[in-house]
């Protein structure tokens, strides 16, 4: 074991039973074409994953609810008003046009599927690892992917719905049990941030509502994981190694390179900053990456272009042209221009960052 690891206890107390009994409860609510409570089996004979660390968190598949095309709104309407300026959003643009689902209903349902101009894709969070990843579904022949009711080192695992089903642990990418073995999912570039920034810069996008199916309170004094991301809160439900380099729920955005390593960039670092941006090497590639203590955010970039931060603002060393968080020029000789987003970078807490890319590097200011 890396002499950064520890491991903490298995631990069952009475707060995570509680805070699991909620969300699993809430899975009994069934909406049109749910089917908790299938005790459906799953496939393990060809699993690439060491069994021994799947875990039953709730019990059977649909246990926890995916929507299915969820309704959506406007940022002034009633129904996104169990948002607060603070809440976290997944952000991601489909053909230019900006949607946003939020962890407040993901607590609940950890997996949206959409289809938009003929593209099918879920947006998925799993609350224990803190994981947001976005999936274009064509590898499954736009199939939906839904909760299996497992979790793998404590993060969710996603089935599809084909007829032999595959197992997708989110944060792996790909299916590591079942038809699909070896199968890996694209994933849709997405930005975390707080919801007063994401609709700041996109007016006009849409969000999930609070319609849906499902007799749920999205509102933000719901969380129903009580102190579970506090970030120095080391309690996990199932008994795992710990890197204890960062807070084990530290947010960080992490490029993975592809086998097994990759950068982590934490929040608390970053956040000594208004604006930063910072070029880290992963895999030999030099990356771009976009901070914004507003939004409490940060993405990543391919380019070959160079920025700086001005008066909190960051801009392009050649034109002076300022930039968003989500790489997009908004004043200046390339105003409308978009940097293009490094696909597979994603936000998760550290512990959990840390377990599935165990050769990451961290960034850090000094670095």
């Amino acid at each position: 074991m890396s002499r950064f690891m520890r491991r903490v206890p298995v631990v069952r107390w009475h707060w995570i039973v509680v805070v699991f009994a909620t969300v699993v409860l809430a899975g009994c609510d069934q909406g049109p074409g749910e089917a908790a409570g299938d005790d459906s089996a799953f496939n393990l004979d060809n699993c690439t994953i060491p069994t021994e660390r799947l875990a039953s968190g709730c019990e059977g598949p649909d246990c926890i609810p995916a929507l299915s095309e969820p309704d959506l709104a406007s940022p002034g309407d009633e129904a996104a008003g169990y948002l607060s300026d603070t809440s976290r959003v997944i952000g991601l643009l489909i053909d230019g046009h900006p949607l946003a689902v939020p962890h407040n209903i993901l607590w609940f349902h950890e997996i949206a599927n959409f289809t938009r101009d003929g593209r099918s894709f879920a947006v998925t969070y799993c609350p224990l690892t803190g994981s947001s990843l976005a999936f274009d579904r064509g590898a499954v022949d736009g199939a939906e992917l839904r909760v299996s009711g497992l979790l793998f080192d404590n993060n969710l695992v996603m089935y599809d719905r084909q007829e032999n089903r595959s197992l997708w642990p989110q944060m792996n990418r790909q299916a590591n049990c079942g038809a699909n073995v070896g199968t890996t999912l694209s994933m849709i570039p997405v930005v975390e941030m707080r919801w007063k920034r994401w609709k700041t810069l996109h007016p006009d996008t849409d969000v999930v509502s609070s319609r849906t199916p499902y007799a749920r309170d999205y509102r933000e004094g719901n969380y129903p994981y009580d102190d579970y991301e506090r970030p120095n809160n080391d309690r996990v439900l199932f008994d795992m190694p710990i890197d204890d380099r960062r807070p084990p729920k530290e947010r960080v955005l992490g490029i993975p390179n592809g086998s097994g390593g990759g950068v982590a960039l934490p929040f608390g670092a970053l956040n000594t900053a208004r604006a930063r941006v910072v070029t880290v090497a992963v895999g030999g590639t030099d990356r771009t990456v976009f901070w914004s203590r507003e939004a409490q955010g940060a993405m990543a970039f391919e380019t070959s272009s160079t920025f700086s931060v001005e008066n909190g603002k960051i801009v392009d060393d050649e034109t002076g042209s300022t930039w968003t968080i989500e790489g997009r020029a908004v004043a200046g000789r390339r105003a409308g221009e978009r940097l293009t987003p490094v696909d597979e970078a994603y936000v998760a807490f550290w512990f959990a960052w840390a377990a599935f890319q165990p050769e990451t590097t961290i960034w850090t200011p000094a670095s």
